[in-house]
């Protein structure tokens, strides 16, 4: 495969990703207004079609059909599902919980990344980030409070999707060796369109005027939101972009007091900055890592 040469605009790179990290905890607001009223299974498959639909629109001329092909389908069926249940605990989460606390629950995810290399991918991790990851665990178990009586069960559910959407990202990186990032969304989108598709007629309400256009609007910005992650990234390197990943929780605080009139408590705020700064330390640590033969 043809490596392209593409012109790198670092800055410009970190504002399309928080304008799409905007995006997303946009669609995450939608979700939590939409799952008052309709099962999780019609919420799920509205992100999907219309988040489809867009992919299509912005990948058509690419001969988008073309790549569906992939020596490897059973690589995304299986990252495929993980997404799905990724997706479906997080916005079932959302019916509970404030959406500053899911999303805080939800950055414990980068860390079980790291941890999960070790066994699937191979990685060496040495002690300091095994330190890290062990903070970051503590910092998200800060925000769930197990057994306080101060968190809704369904704090747990956050930490469910956390898990599925890391193995997802480890086995998107296995697929990324042989597919490009095109394949992968194609088969993540047409996967959980059909999935969902036949489920949820069981579940079927007709949405008003007003409801369609928030279910279009939903999947609209994780459409924009994913293609905008893709331009960033290949404006600039990850390892420059990573660390910006944490303002999502600036914007889930500010969606969450401006539609919701819910601020974060200052445990959940202090178990969030916890996790934020054990995933700042392991990026830092594999950026310094990637220079260096020893193993840190």
């Amino acid at each position: 495969m043809t490596q392209i040469d593409r012109p790198q605009n670092i800055r410009l790179g970190i504002v399309l990703m928080m304008i799409g990290l905007a995006l997303f905890t946009g669609g995450e607001a939608v979700v939590k207004t939409l799952a008052d009223k309709y099962d999780i299974t019609q919420v799920v498959w509205s992100r999907y079609v219309f988040h489809a639909l867009v992919t299509f629109a912005l990948f058509y001329r690419s001969g988008i059909f073309q790549l569906a092909k992939t020596s490897r389908p059973w690589l995304h069926v299986s990252r495929s599902a993980l997404m799905l249940i990724a997706t479906s605990l997080f916005f079932f989460a959302l019916r509970y919980l404030p959406l500053a606390d899911a999303v805080a629950i939800h950055f414990i995810a980068p860390i079980l990344i790291t941890a999960f290399s070790i066994p699937i991918l191979k990685e060496q991790v040495g002690w300091r980030r095994w330190a890290a990851i062990l903070v970051g665990f503590i910092g998200a178990m800060i925000i769930i409070r197990p057994g306080g009586g101060g968190t809704h069960w369904a704090a747990l559910l956050p930490l469910g999707s956390a898990i599925c959407y890391a193995i997802y990202q480890i086995l998107t990186r296995i697929a990324s060796k042989t597919d490009s990032t095109q394949t992968s969304l194609f088969w993540t989108s047409v996967f959980g369109v059909g999935v969902t598709s036949l489920f949820v007629p069981f579940v079927w309400i007709t949405p008003t005027l007003t409801e369609w256009v928030l279910m279009m609007g939903l999947g609209g910005m994780y459409g924009i939101g994913h293609y905008l992650l893709i331009r960033g990234l290949e404006m600039a390197p990850a390892s420059r972009l990573s660390p910006f990943l944490y303002t999502q929780i600036i914007w889930a605080t500010l969606f969450g007091v401006i539609f919701f009139g819910q601020f974060p408590d200052m445990i959940t705020i202090g178990g969030a900055a916890v996790v934020i700064a054990s995933g700042l330390y392991i990026w830092w640590r594999e950026t310094k890592a990637a220079g260096e033969p020893t193993k840190d």
